[in-house]
């Protein structure tokens, strides 16, 4: 191989990196704002701090598009965003006193779900059934660490916890969770294989 043909080489091998880390990055803040467009499509729930966003689909496609390492990566920018001024969170809150209340515990979810959904959503045979199971067991540390923070902020205890943030979000959460997996196992693969995560 001569110079020439190895500087060619070496330079089509930067290009390829630098695309990736643009992608990369690209999709970081995308599923970050597309987590805050979630959070300004909101229904606020009657008795309960907590309101029924789209939040949640955009949080479980993008551990499953992005990966573990960029999909927490994009939760935590999502959260930088929303505690540093812009009126991010859902019903156009924002600030570390967000974070602070009753729905707290949710943010800091996504953030924490991510890895487990880029983990198991990492391309295999059994493309469906690893995305249904990572956008339930997603789905599940959310509300696990939401209603734990809930359950804290409001005092309250495992029944009426339920009540305020849970048991009235389970029938939107399951509709979320069917078309997360049905779009995160089209389009997860082909993501996955570009931004090589």
């Amino acid at each position: 191989m001569n110079t020439r043909t190895q500087d060619m080489t070496v330079n089509a091998a930067a290009a390829g990196r630098h695309t990736r880390v643009g992608l990369s990055v690209a999709g970081v803040v995308a599923f970050a704002l597309l987590t805050a467009v979630g959070a300004r499509i909101a229904l606020p729930v009657p008795g309960t701090p907590v309101p029924i966003t789209l939040q949640t689909f955009f949080v479980l496609l993008a551990g499953a598009t992005l990966g573990p390492r960029l999909g927490t990566a994009s939760m935590a920018f999502y959260l930088l965003l929303g505690t540093t001024g812009y009126h991010v969170f859902a019903l156009g809150n924002w600030g570390l006193e967000t974070v602070f209340a009753a729905t707290g515990g949710y943010l800091i979810g996504f953030v924490l779900a991510q890895p487990i959904i880029g983990r198991i959503t990492q391309p295999s045979r059994r493309r469906w059934k690893r995305v249904l199971g990572a956008m339930l067991l997603g789905n599940a540390v959310i509300y696990a660490t939401g209603l734990t923070w809930l359950a804290l902020w409001a005092g309250t205890g495992l029944g009426t916890t339920l009540e305020l943030g849970f048991w009235p979000f389970l029938p939107f959460e399951l509709l979320k969770v069917a078309l997360a997996t049905g779009l995160g196992g089209l389009i997860a693969p082909s993501a996955r294989r570009i931004l090589a995560c």
